[in-house]
């Protein structure tokens, strides 16, 4: 009696695509055991780039790692991390994340068009069917980390994904000045109402150094980042230093860590991916 009452719910499923859809999707995000969302109150602050080193981060630390690059109006993260090619389909005809190293596995829709220099024109309805997509319809395996680049704001992308996903956290870049902070606000209020858990902010293009004095310089201001997070009762996960090396390696695909592993930004990224280490614990 019980196989047959799963053969007519396996039945019900394959014939309603809407469940279909939805049971890829809950059985891709069995096999992961933590999720974050890399959010930014706007554009501007580096939470591509972040969320890009980050993911190197961890997967330099043995975990295995997926990138969902979900800004679809701006897919940035296969350049930064210098991926060319299309995914390719496996047996079960789902897509085979590009990948970047041993432990590092990413999904773009950048990949998955030709011209890399056409824009994506969705609206609402097909944002969300392709972010469904690439949660169920790729071939993750078992994850240590999903790690989803949400585009600037609050709008389709970071809400589907937080309906979607209900168990992931949220991690907030900012710069430090007020214009950055204002908007950091509302992606915590956004946080609030949508119950996305916050797992702290990051405080990016955090000082410069002068390389020939040491002078210190605050381009943005200084401490916003952590103030802020203070205020709201968060974690304040760290500050980035800005560092031209780091936007240079950026735009060539070349990782920064590894250029350049003894630098500031090099730690600061190891100690915030310390941070989530410790969820595995």
């Amino acid at each position: 009696m019980v196989e047959i009452h799963e053969n007519v719910q396996a039945a019900e499923v394959d014939a309603d695509p809407k469940r279909r859809q939805e049971e890829a999707v809950k059985k891709s995000l069995e096999g992961i055991k933590h999720k974050f969302i890399i959010m930014s109150g706007k554009g501007g602050v580096g939470k591509t780039s972040t969320t890009v080193n980050l993911a190197r981060a961890l997967a330099h630390k043995k975990y295995k790692v997926g990138l969902i690059d979900a800004d679809l109006h701006g897919p940035d993260v296969p350049r930064m991390l210098g991926l060319s090619g299309m995914p390719e389909l496996n047996e079960n005809r789902k897509l085979i994340p590009v990948r970047y190293s041993e432990n590092l596995s990413v999904i773009s829709v950048e990949s998955l068009t030709e011209g890399k220099d056409d824009a994506i024109i969705w609206r609402g309805p097909l944002k969300y069917a392709a972010l469904q997509q690439f949660i169920g319809e790729v071939a993750w395996g078992e994850l240590d980390f999903l790690l989803i680049d949400a585009p600037p704001g609050t709008g389709d992308e970071p809400l589907t994904i937080a309906q979607t996903i209900t168990d992931a956290k949220a991690i907030i870049v900012t710069t430090p000045q007020e214009v950055a902070l204002a908007d950091v606000r509302k992606s915590i209020n956004f946080c609030t109402q949508v119950k996305l858990e916050v797992f702290g902010l990051i405080e990016n293009m955090s000082g410069f150094t002068c390389p020939h004095c040491d002078c210190k310089v605050d381009l943005f201001g200084s401490g916003g980042g952590q103030q802020t997070a203070e205020a709201w009762g968060l974690h304040f996960l760290g500050k980035i230093p800005f560092d031209p090396q780091f936007v240079a390696c950026g735009d060539t695909g070349v990782s920064y860590q590894s250029e350049y592993s003894d630098s500031a930004v090099s730690k600061a990224f190891g100690d915030i991916s310390d941070r989530m280490s410790k969820l595995m614990a």
